[in-house]
């Protein structure tokens, strides 16, 4: 693939992902997502394979970036909560991106699922490593420290999934306090949650 094929790939996958994460995947249009990236239509699909697989592309590549960008640490559970909070507030798109892919998709399985679930299986073995669930043996240590990632994950998450809620339950002057006192309040409950596991350095 040539520099300049690259880079038309590249303005395609930015455009596509603000596309989706403002209309979902039935609403994007292709047409808008060509005109934006500055590419024609046949780009996408040369590219991508189509409009389905292209918004699979954008989720699975958003969930990667957060995973990379340092998601849960076992060995500093708080710091790195604080850090996934912030990093969810920096980047509003995997939110939206979920929220539309949990409408459209319904409980079917979801673009790249084998992918996604063996990525997530990594960060629960690195949890069983560090101790979670320590005194269960087999699938239940496995399922304690899914259970676990999954509540913390919601912890985080469900703070940008709902941010009117954020206004209208708490009593804050404005959206960024509100998100200060938050992030305090999802730290300090994964503390809480970490000092059930003894093995967390907390």
């Amino acid at each position: 693939m040539s520099y300049d094929a690259e880079a038309t790939r590249q303005r395609i996958f930015e455009s596509a992902t603000a596309e989706f994460a403002a209309h979902g995947l039935a609403g994007a249009r292709v047409e808008r997502i060509a005109a934006a990236a500055k590419a024609n239509k046949q780009a996408i699909y040369l590219y991508f394979g189509g409009k389905e697989k292209l918004f699979g592309a954008v989720v699975r590549a958003k969930v990667d970036e957060v995973c990379h960008a340092g998601a849960l640490d076992p060995g500093a559970v708080a710091d790195s909560v604080g850090q996934l909070f912030d990093w969810y507030q920096d980047h509003p798109d995997l939110i939206r991106l979920l929220l539309w892919e949990a409408l459209e998709n319904g409980p079917g399985p979801v673009q790249g699922e084998d992918e996604r679930r063996a990525a997530y299986r990594g960060n629960v073995r690195d949890l069983v490593d560090a101790g979670v669930g320590a005194g269960l043996d087999g699938p239940e240590r496995t399922c304690a420290a899914q259970d676990w990632m999954f509540t913390v994950l919601g912890l985080v998450a469900w703070n940008f999934a709902v941010p009117q809620l954020c206004r209208l339950v708490l009593d804050e002057q404005d959206d960024r306090a509100a998100l200060a006192r938050r992030r305090e309040a999802v730290v300090s409950a994964v503390r809480t949650l970490a000092a059930n596991q003894p093995s967390f350095s907390r």
